[in-house]
């Protein structure tokens, strides 16, 4: 198990930023972490990356207790804050360089570690130019470069493409996706396209409280959770529908719509066709539904 987020709570003075806390990010791939402003995320974010000691709970990383052997599990993490900490009177290299010796990196894999991590994040031809003179998009893959430079098995990223344009925010992206291949990271943004593009998973905290964890799919069927639209020209009766292998319940729309809801979705399609062909209801349409993002980031935000 690479992450695991164990009853974390924490208070500022008398409020609790978060309360009871848990989850787990068994896997490699891309987890999103959603909340509105205020909602207890940062929090969250500054403790799993040891800024912050919290009040109660606890953080593992590949079995290491944060609170226990900070050094040790601060080792296994790459932290991206939302303004990336560049020193920008330094040049890309030299900068990659001093990130190296922070994060304890043996002198003699330094170069090699430096070099890798710039053709990985392909800076390689800005080496000598200095950050400055980035643009902001570069800028970012610097701040992406330093996160992973010691090769963690755990990376937060905090709003990595806030302020790009629609070429940078793809380029990121993309970059983002290569990264997750054989690690997990999780992913801080007030963007649901950028969930919607990058994320395989959502973790969703809403006044300090976990309020979802699951996949992007789960999410997305959050408030219609396996339910199918269908158009069937020659109404049946809602009698006659129930009669559908697996169906749960059945909801008239009007007309000839109706959402039918089943117990799981698999075959539920094939089930439809083959029983309005053999009935004559002559089917029309049928689509599994899903809500928008924001529907049900907004019906997660007042629960």
């Amino acid at each position: 198990m690479k992450v695991k987020v164990e009853n974390l709570s924490h208070r500022y003075s008398i409020q609790w930023a978060i309360k009871d806390i848990s989850f787990d990010l068994p896997e490699k791939g891309i987890y999103g972490l959603l909340g509105s402003n205020g909602a207890g995320k940062s929090t969250a974010m500054n403790i799993m990356s040891g800024v912050l000691k919290q009040t109660q709970g606890n953080v593992y990383v590949n079995g290491i207790n944060m609170a226990e052997e900070p050094i040790e599990a601060k080792k296994q993490i790459g932290f991206l804050p939302q303004k990336p900490p560049l020193y920008t009177d330094n040049t890309v290299e030299e900068y990659l360089i001093n990130c190296a010796y922070l994060r304890m990196i043996a002198p003699d894999k330094i170069k090699s570690s430096v070099e890798e991590v710039m053709e990985k994040c392909s800076i390689s031809h800005f080496r000598k130019r200095l950050i400055r003179n980035l643009s902001g998009g570069y800028q970012q893959r610097v701040g992406i470069a330093q996160a992973i430079i010691h090769n963690p098995s755990f990376i937060i990223l905090d709003e990595p493409t806030n302020g790009l344009d629609p070429n940078q925010i793809i380029e990121i992206r993309s970059l983002i996706k290569e990264i997750a291949e054989d690690r997990a990271i999780l992913l801080s943004t007030h963007m649901l396209t950028e969930v919607q593009a990058i994320c395989d998973y959502i973790l969703m905290i809403e006044h300090g409280k976990l309020v979802f964890s699951g996949r992007i799919e789960e999410f997305d069927n959050y408030l219609t959770p396996n339910s199918i639209f269908v158009r069937l020209l020659e109404m049946p009766s809602v009698n006659d529908l129930m009669l559908i292998e697996g169906i749960e319940s059945v909801e008239e729309l009007g007309g000839p719509e109706y959402r039918l809801r089943f117990v799981n979705l698999h075959g539920a399609t094939e089930r439809i066709v083959e029983k309005s062909v053999k009935e004559g209801w002559r089917l029309d349409e049928v689509r599994p539904e899903k809500n928008s993002l924001n529907e049900v980031f907004t019906a997660l935000s007042k629960k």
